[in-house]
């Protein structure tokens, strides 16, 4: 795999139609499709392919896809758009929350389809590269949080935590920059690589999931923060 083209996509849907749109769109881009029209057939061709970004709708027979981005959730951190009808916000924080790392709405604009395929590319395939800091201290610790920048790995009281590509991103900067606080803005735009416009909501679900996994009770957070009205920090221990 060179770069961005020729990357492998798995796409998704009972639509026969979609499927066959949305692949036409991305083959045409360079990259390489696998097709699959229930959530089952997905985990299959997870397993059976190496496969470097998923887009699934939710309303499938057998295995809908949120249940199946759970299940692949467990073996696999690539990256996840939802592609689905449902357009409500509370659809949208409920992909995210349940590990989606983004979330597009039909009818899509194929212009940003595409873009958005080639964001979240782009970001899996950088955590993922083999270029690291030629820094030697490259385990930044605060507390009992730890960041492996070599390794991507991000530790809580020295258990590894299961991050996606894009929730790792997040707390990478963060701890990176522990005390500062980042507007949510400020986040999406590091994160995403793009201009943010309201992403409130989005931030916010990864923010509160990352939360849940670090924290040892989330409602009274000791590391990650919400300062009201401002952004997110991640805190500054002293001595950590």
């Amino acid at each position: 795999m060179n770069g961005i083209d020729g990357s492998t996509i798995l796409v998704v849907d009972d639509d026969h139609d979609i499927v066959n749109a949305v692949s036409k769109l991305l083959e045409m881009e360079g990259y390489k499709i696998i097709k699959a029209y229930d959530g089952l057939e997905a985990l299959d061709c997870i397993m059976q392919n190496d496969v470097q970004l998923i887009l699934i709708d939710i309303m499938m027979p057998k295995l809908d896809g949120l249940s199946a981005m759970m299940r692949i959730r467990e073996k696999k951190n690539i990256p996840v758009i939802v592609l689905s009808a449902k357009s409500e916000d509370s659809d949208k924080i409920l992909g995210l929350s349940m590990g989606a790392d983004d979330y597009i709405t039909k009818p899509y604009n194929p212009m940003e389809l595409s873009a958005r395929v080639r964001s979240n590319l782009r970001r899996y395939l950088m955590l993922g590269s083999a270029q690291t800091s030629s820094d030697t201290g490259n385990v930044i610790r605060n507390g009992g949080l730890s960041l492996d920048k070599d390794a991507r790995q991000f530790y809580a009281d020295g258990e590894p935590v299961k991050l996606t590509a894009t929730e790792y991103k997040i707390a990478a900067l963060l701890m990176e920059n522990a005390g500062r606080v980042f507007s949510a803005e400020e986040i999406y735009s590091k994160v995403w690589n793009e201009d943010s416009y309201s992403v409130e909501n989005t931030v916010m679900v990864h923010i509160r999931h990352i939360r849940e996994k670090i924290e040892i009770n989330p409602g009274e957070p000791r590391y990650l923060k919400v300062v009201w009205g401002i952004g997110y920090k991640i805190e500054k221990i002293p001595g950590g």
